[in-house]
């Protein structure tokens, strides 16, 4: 099969496309035909090296957790899919990943695909949606009538974050730049804040969420904006206990956990038109070091996805 690898960590010279053997699925395994793969802030930080000595992964690494594909084979304990099933999920980041065409999933890690999109969409959803969802709702506990702030609100996890507030009931207020606020404002939020002329915390005040996709500067000014017992949850870098604490907050880091029965419920929501996913480029799977490019330049709205079939 062709497929993108790095043989070393570091910058986007390592990627590399290329003949590489077909995976057998175990018992327990399914083995999908990749129709597509979206890429994340994930794939090009494990590419550079993040987490090497926790992930121990042996090279050559397939990157690439985003996926949507059909049913290729199924191992002897597989139950809840059949070949030739539409599926797309989110797989582990310790083993060998979706720039491929083909490649192995659990199946706890993956549903049905949502009916009315297409591959392309489909593998835009998993990591986006579920980190937004398990960041504010399992995490932080959103609620309705209550408000969050959502940095990066146009980006893949901000937008979907927001499409997920809002129908909760929650008055949803959001950071992006004056090119994307009409696109913000599309996707339901309440108020939008020009990053780029307006700081945040000279006009935000008693939110009950924060959801910091920043980090950095951006992070640290969040906490001052908490009503008290509120709650700051970063997906990119772990917030500090002692300045929580010396807010009167709460905080916390998310990494995306796989999860199939929350993929199903995110589809059903696909379906009934609530979640909307936007792909902003679309690239062949042979063209990755574009596409990684883009992803590092942070200015990305929505997703960026590579077209395996």
């Amino acid at each position: 099969m062709k497929a993108v690898r790095i043989h070393e960590h570091g910058g986007l010279e390592t990627l590399v496309y290329e003949d590489a053997p077909i995976p057998k699925p175990g018992e327990d395994e399914i083995l999908i035909r990749v129709h597509a793969a979206s890429v994340n802030p994930v794939d090009w930080k494990i590419r550079d090296g993040f987490g090497k000595d926790n992930f121990k992964h042996h090279l050559p690494l397939i990157l690439g957790w985003d996926v949507a594909g059909i049913v290729e084979e199924t191992g002897a304990k597989v139950e809840q899919f059949q070949l030739g099933d539409a599926v797309y999920g989110y797989t582990s980041l310790f083993r060998d990943g979706a720039y491929a065409e083909f490649m192995i999933a659990k199946q706890t890690e993956i549903a049905l695909k949502p009916n009315s999109v297409d591959f392309i969409e489909a593998a835009a959803i998993p990591v986006a949606a579920m980190t937004a969802w398990q960041a504010i709702f399992d995490t932080a506990g959103l609620d309705a009538n209550q408000r969050v702030l959502i940095h990066g609100a146009s980006g893949g996890v901000g937008s979907m974050a927001v499409q997920l507030a809002k129908p909760k009931g929650a008055y949803v207020i959001g950071t992006a730049s004056a090119r994307n606020a009409d696109f913000v404002r599309e996707l339901g939020a309440d108020e939008i804040i020009d990053y780029q002329k307006t700081k945040f915390e000279t006009v935000v005040r008693d939110v009950d969420v924060v959801l910091d996709t920043i980090g950095g500067d951006t992070q640290e000014r969040s906490f001052g904006v908490l009503r008290k017992d509120g709650f700051l949850v970063s997906i990119v870098s772990p917030p500090s206990e002692e300045t929580a604490a010396s807010h009167g907050v709460r905080c916390a880091m998310v990494g995306v956990q796989s999860n199939g029965a929350q993929l199903k419920e995110i589809a059903a929501l696909v379906d009934s038109g609530k979640l909307k996913i936007y792909v902003e480029t679309v690239l062949p799977l042979s063209e990755v070091r574009q596409a990684h490019e883009m992803s590092q330049s942070g200015r990305t709205r929505g997703k960026i996805v590579l077209q395996v079939v």
